[in-house]
């Protein structure tokens, strides 16, 4: 755990959203928390902050705060479809459900997966044969190069802005809530999971779409989510 929070590595987080007043993205260099620039405000410049880092070759970690895994639930049992549409451990906050699958969070699904889609195809176009992955593991062992995990960020972990927009600094909080993280070694930790349901990771068939190489059993994997605590801004 110790070689992993001293592993050079850039996280990039984005907070998903219209991307003409409502996209937002910011990264760090660990293991020092280097900010890299002052974050943007489109897709494009976010793919290029993960381009850049894998040019040098440092490795990724790529979040979006956008429900990047969904329950399914099981075919075998009679009436398994009735849980349809439930939400994920996890995604009560501050005593308040906040499921994929209601207001906020299957906006914000719909949305994340057309702009996860396209970074992860704009990233793969410029840097061929990218390996990628859902699971930390290969990450942290150098088995991938590209990271992608969800960002929660609700509740207590939803920070107050100074001096820039809430999009932005909500995908700062998340970068940096993934810093935490690292330095940790908790990284393994997911605080949602779709369990008793199986999982379909949103994230893996964007990567596949994208032409990235990433295993096709992490399609039924669970997607690292680490709920946001405010960044320090």
């Amino acid at each position: 755990e110790a070689d992993d929070a001293l592993m050079d590595s850039r996280v990039v987080a984005v907070d998903v959203g219209s991307v003409r007043t409502n996209f937002a993205w910011a990264g760090l260099d660990l293991p020092f928390r280097r900010p890299v620039g002052a974050g943007g405000p489109d897709p494009e410049g976010a793919a290029l902050s993960v381009l850049e880092a894998l040019a040098g070759g440092v490795p990724v970690a790529l979040g979006f705060e956008a429900p990047l895994m969904v329950p399914v639930s099981p075919v075998g049992p009679v009436d398994g479809w009735r849980t349809l549409g439930q939400a994920r451990q996890g995604e009560t906050a501050d005593g308040r459900s906040r499921p994929w699958s209601a207001g906020a969070g299957s906006g914000a699904l719909a949305t994340g997966l057309v702009q996860m889609a396209w970074v992860l195809e704009r990233v793969g176009s410029g840097h061929p044969g990218l390996r990628c992955t859902t699971r930390p593991e290969p990450w942290l062992t150098g088995a991938a190069d590209l990271f992608v995990w969800e960002a929660f960020v609700s509740g207590t972990g939803k920070p107050v802005p100074a001096g820039i927009t809430q999009h932005a600094a909500d995908a700062a909080a998340a970068a940096d809530t993934f810093a935490d993280r690292m330095q940790e070694g908790s990284l393994s930790a997911s605080d949602v999971a779709c369990a008793p349901s199986s999982s379909f990771n949103l994230a893996a068939a964007a990567a596949a779409y994208a032409g990235l190489e990433i295993a096709s059993g992490e399609l039924r994997d669970q997607v690292q989510v680490y709920r946001t605590r405010p960044a320090l801004l």
